[in-house]
């Protein structure tokens, strides 16, 4: 086997990829990741501050430059805009990853108020929609790209503490099928369905909830953030060329019944 050939297939190098939520956690890895691969990376996510740190921080550990670019995603406004620096800045978008996300605590769900609601889902799912329609029809039109979206294990086992979350994310399953169909041939979109992961949010998990992962997980842990690079360099780089559609479960095993 040609190893050099083999690992050529994963090289980034002079792909410009856009992701959200990439201050922190998942997003922040795969950042890292696809700079340390070659890529041109544009960090997003909802505080021009956060994005800065991070793009210094991945610069000092790889040596590659990224450029920070706050957005709200549910602002669909913000979205437009966030497209038009871009390729203002690059004059193209190769790969799109759609990593922001929110899932906000309620008491119950009669607690769950109109606005939480229409926050979730904005951020969720119709920030990913707008910025996939646009970013995915500028990549037709360019000749191909590749459109990855981070949903969730809850989007197919959802529990009563994240429902509106869970909904938002299936809703993302779904549209990773349909986009793969509308911008097809030329463009490839896909789902990476994480399980639970040791992010900025697990810091707030209590005993019972981490041994309760514990006892869920095959592998009987939650993940790490840098485990989730495989299957994102996987679907950013050529090495995915016939892949359009897929769900990739990166969850230690989990397993969903009816």
């Amino acid at each position: 086997m040609n190893v050099e050939k083999t690992a050529g297939h994963f090289d980034l190098t002079d792909k410009v990829i856009l992701v959200t939520g990439g201050s922190r956690g998942l997003g922040f890895a795969m950042c890292r990741a696809f700079a340390d691969a070659g890529a041109t990376v544009v960090i997003s996510s909802r505080k021009q501050e956060g994005c800065e740190q991070a793009a210094q921080r991945i610069a000092q550990e790889t040596g590659k430059a990224c450029l920070p670019l706050a957005c709200h995603v549910g602002d669909w406004e913000a979205c437009d805009a966030l497209i038009e620096a871009v390729y203002e800045k690059y004059n193209r978008i190769d790969v799109l990853v759609n990593n922001a996300g929110m899932s906000p605590r309620y008491e119950s769900l009669g607690s769950v108020s109109r606005e939480l609601w229409d926050k979730v889902i904005a951020v969720n799912l119709a920030g990913p929609f707008r910025l996939s329609a646009i970013v995915g029809e500028q990549m037709a039109r360019a000749g191909g790209g590749s459109i990855i979206n981070i949903s969730s294990t809850a989007a197919v086992a959802p529990t009563t503490a994240e429902l509106p979350y869970a909904a938002a994310k299936a809703g993302l399953n779904n549209l990773t099928a349909g986009l793969a169909r509308t911008f097809a041939p030329a463009v490839r979109t896909n789902c990476i369905m994480p399980g639970p992961f040791l992010t900025d949010i697990s810091q707030a998990w209590s005993d019972e909830v981490k041994q309760s992962i514990a006892a869920l997980v095959p592998m009987g842990r939650a993940g790490e953030p840098e485990e989730i690079i495989g299957a994102a360099l996987y679907l950013a780089s050529d090495a995915s060329r016939y892949t359009n559609g897929a769900v990739i479960k990166v969850d230690g095993g989990m397993a969903y019944g009816s």
